[in-house]
């Protein structure tokens, strides 16, 4: 372990982000009362141009009026190249209650981009004497912003989670797919007849989990687009969940049960790495470093592995 420890990411559950446009109300008492973990009301990509003040506007109201029970309210603002972003978190600072958690920035392409969102958050929380302090999720969704993902992760105190925004980073990329996620059909290799298909994302995802591991942030996976394919959400989610990634996000109400089924740690999974802590309690009273468990040796990095689970087994009961 390096001498500047690593530090610890946001201790609250992330299991499924659901999102909602700003400009349906008829939405949001139905997020409110569903099993998902993060709300994001949307103002951007979800909302046409022409109804970006009344869906903002929609949106104040709801953070104010609606029971929002325990969920982490985040609202995803509009670009910083677009000439709303401004408004929004204008309007959502001076006028939505301390209900709102967390402010979601989108295609954010370097530090500078978090910076600019930060200066106009502080100077509206010291001007209105906010109490609460908001937080931040950025989005990778380009080329740029992937290239300085490291000094992204490390922006901002406010940042908590970020994500990858699969069809914007593909456009930016130059990818030839119109997919959202999953696997593509010409991204494959052959091996005589056989066909085996990798996964596209999982450099950007790598890259991402390990500068938010770094700096203590928490690694999202962004939208799976065909939300009539159950099996292939899970595939992604699973790829994710095994890279460290903690949640993922819904574009539709029955993607919620499989982020929240896939992100939350099996019994089987928490019994086992409970009995690998314990054996490894066993082993250390008998002055040994490592022992073996179901024909595997384990060792101290065994217990770190094991208490990742635990933990977040504990989280999630316990919410």
């Amino acid at each position: 372990m390096s001498f500047r420890l690593q530090p610890t990411a946001p201790a609250r559950p992330n299991r499924c982000q659901l999102f909602g446009p700003g400009s349906n109300t008829k939405l949001f008492t139905k997020m409110a009362a569903s099993a998902a973990d993060v709300i994001n009301l949307d103002l951007e990509d979800s909302v046409a141009p022409s109804d970006k003040d009344t869906a903002r506007s929609n949106v104040i109201q709801a953070i104010n009026d609606v029971d929002w029970n325990s969920k982490y309210l985040s609202v995803r603002i509009n670009g910083l190249d677009t000439p709303y972003w401004y408004r929004d978190v204008v309007d959502l600072l001076e006028q939505a209650g301390d209900r709102l958690d967390q402010i979601m920035i989108p295609k954010v392409g370097c530090a500078a981009d978090v910076y600019a969102v930060d200066a106009l958050v502080t100077a509206i929380e010291t001007a209105k004497r906010r109490t609460k302090r908001i937080s931040f999720e950025v989005i990778i969704e380009s080329a740029a912003g992937i290239a300085h993902v490291e000094e992204i992760a490390a922006s901002s105190p406010r940042l908590q989670a970020m994500s990858l925004g699969a069809a914007d980073f593909a456009a930016s990329m130059g990818m030839q797919t119109t997919g959202i996620g999953g696997t593509q059909e010409n991204y494959y290799m052959l091996h005589g007849d056989t066909r085996h298909y990798a996964d596209p994302w999982h450099w950007a995802q790598t890259a991402i989990v390990a500068a938010c591991r770094a700096r203590g942030v928490l690694p999202v996976d962004g939208p799976f687009g065909d939300f009539s394919d159950d099996e292939g959400f899970r595939a992604q989610a699973r790829r994710s969940a095994t890279l460290g990634m903690v949640g993922k996000w819904a574009i539709h109400p029955k993607q919620i049960s499989l982020a929240n089924e896939v992100f939350t740690p099996s019994d089987t999974a928490v019994a086992e790495a409970r009995e690998i802590l314990a054996a490894m309690a066993a082993a250390k009273a008998r002055g040994e470093g490592a022992t073996v468990y179901k024909g595997r040796l384990v060792d101290i990095a065994s217990i770190k592995q094991a208490e990742v689970i635990v933990r977040q087994s504990e989280m999630i009961s316990g919410q």
